[in-house]
């Protein structure tokens, strides 16, 4: 028998099919997110009060970096602690954590204080995201799985729209504090649904001493890595000794995490798991499809501002296309998927899309329609939501119960790593064209130009992707059905 599926039932027989208790945990989980995808948005809307009132511009950008390294850095920890000790208690630890981080950050008294908390509150993010994808995981089978991928990204695309509206209107009206003091309440009532409604899956795996170590040396080196390219060619140049620096550690800690993964009895990155080959081709699609959607949320704004002269409230709501597309595509793909249990198609057609959305937009910037950049990055927003969530979905599907959360993580891990190394590549190759002396809209042009053909390459690897069809739900009461042959 199939090991690896009849150990997705981590619930009790038919509470898959407890459709209301389903559906109110399913809330409780994506209240639970709310927090960490709200604090990215609305923080950015308050960087410039937050410097006026304690330091400069310079100063808070540590408060990105400091964020975003320790929330990708602990992102594998968090997963593997959560198949360890359950997925639930966990992603309640976190939950608390970021909310107490949170109202920290808001009391912080001067610029030091601010980024040290908002430090810890990256390392409590780390958890949210990657507990709650594993929390749907033991929430529902793999074929309602699809959907309820799709729930979360349409809530989050509007997040991402609303977010720096919210932000605004807190800075303006209320105080930068409450960027922070926002969370409060909204993860408050996330802890206490998720206490009320989200069953707790029991705890998978034989109990083996944690791999500290190996935590230790992954996060040194993605630290290492992640500094060099959110400083790299801005705080110093790619050639100083800081960023050299920076390149020699990540490598030399990289390499001594592979020499300790290799002996340690249970190591935080689990090789075995990164080597099958439904990780292996998600986290590659991943890592491209996060670096190219930075493409757009970072440069079509620039292009609206720079080059067409819109404000940047204005430029922002701009962008509203590209997350309808987003919401539209992830919910007709969701169901389509939940009614056939078939998913490769669409990850290979948003990545397709998007590689056509890129490919428009490199020709519609030296043009001056606006009408027609929306219509590309709606292209490119119909594509992205084909693909980051499903892909996700094939790796739960390929992996057992006892190890879901780190696998969760890894998809996290490489997204953000895609993210970071995406932005400093294109941000590079943006600041090269101007150096050169070409206009702000060549620049972009050149940009596009670029993250076209990293969207193609996509592609081509996505087409790699085996499926194994996913298991229909499970009828209450009864055993799971057999799981069909791979396919690809």
């Amino acid at each position: 028998m199939d090991t690896q599926h009849t150990s997705q039932g981590s619930l009790p027989d038919g509470a898959d099919a407890a459709g209301g208790s389903v559906r109110l945990a399913f809330m409780a989980l994506v209240l639970a997110m709310l927090p960490a995808v709200l604090d990215q948005t609305i923080l950015a809307t308050g960087l410039p009060t937050i410097a006026r009132d304690l330091g400069t511009l310079s100063d808070v950008s540590w408060l990105v970096a400091a964020y975003v390294v320790a929330a990708t850095a602990v992102t594998p920890v968090w997963g593997k602690l959560g198949d360890r000790l359950g997925h639930k208690p966990m992603l309640q630890l976190s939950l608390a954590g970021f909310v107490t981080a949170s109202a920290l950050c808001g009391l912080a008294q001067d610029i030091t204080q601010l980024v040290v908390t908002r430090a810890v509150q990256g390392v409590f993010a780390g958890g949210l995201m990657t507990l709650a994808m594993a929390a749907v995981g033991d929430l529902v089978s793999m074929r309602e799985r699809g959907r309820y991928q799709g729930y979360i990204a349409a809530t989050f695309a509007g997040a991402t729209v609303l977010g720096p509206l919210v932000g605004g209107v807190l800075v303006e009206h209320a105080s930068w504090r409450w960027v922070f003091y926002v969370n409060l309440p909204v993860g408050v009532a996330a802890l206490a649904a998720l206490t009320a409604k989200l069953p707790a899956a029991a705890a998978g795996g034989e109990r083996k001493p944690l791999d500290v170590l190996g935590a230790a040396l992954l996060a040194g080196a993605t630290s290492a890595l992640l500094l060099m390219c959110v400083w790299g060619g801005d705080r110093y140049a790619w050639d100083s000794a800081q960023i050299v620096g920076l390149a020699a550690s990540a490598l030399v800690l990289a390499g001594l995490l592979v020499l300790r993964e290799r002996r340690a009895v249970d190591p935080i990155v689990p090789f075995d798991v990164l080597a099958k080959p439904a990780v292996a081709v998600a986290s590659a699609g991943l890592f491209l499809a996060t670096a190219c959607i930075f493409a757009v949320t970072v440069f079509v704004p620039v292009f609206l501002q720079a080059a067409r002269g819109i404000g940047a409230t204005e430029a922002g709501l701009l962008l509203v296309p590209m997350m309808a597309g987003i919401t539209l595509s992830t919910t007709v793909a969701g169901r389509t998927i939940a009614r056939t249990g078939r998913y490769k198609r669409f990850p290979v057609a948003g990545l397709g899309l998007m590689t056509a959305g890129l490919a428009l937009l490199a020709v519609v910037t030296g043009g001056t329609s606006i009408l027609a950049t929306d219509a590309a990055i709606a292209v490119f927003g119909l594509g992205f939501g084909m693909v980051s969530q499903f892909l996700v979905v094939a790796v739960q599907n390929a992996v057992d119960r006892t190890q879901l959360g780190i696998a969760t993580a890894a998809t996290g891990f490489f997204r953000a790593l895609g993210g970071a190394i995406g932005a400093a590549a294109l941000g590079a190759v943006f600041t090269a064209r101007a150096a050169g002396g070409a206009g702000v809209a060549d620049a972009v042009q050149t940009v596009f130009l670029v993250a076209a053909p990293l969207a193609a390459i996509g592609l081509v690897i996505v087409l790699r992707l085996p499926e194994v069809p996913l298991q229909e739900r499970r009828a209450p009461n009864g055993p799971p059905q057999a799981r069909p042959a791979a396919s690809s």
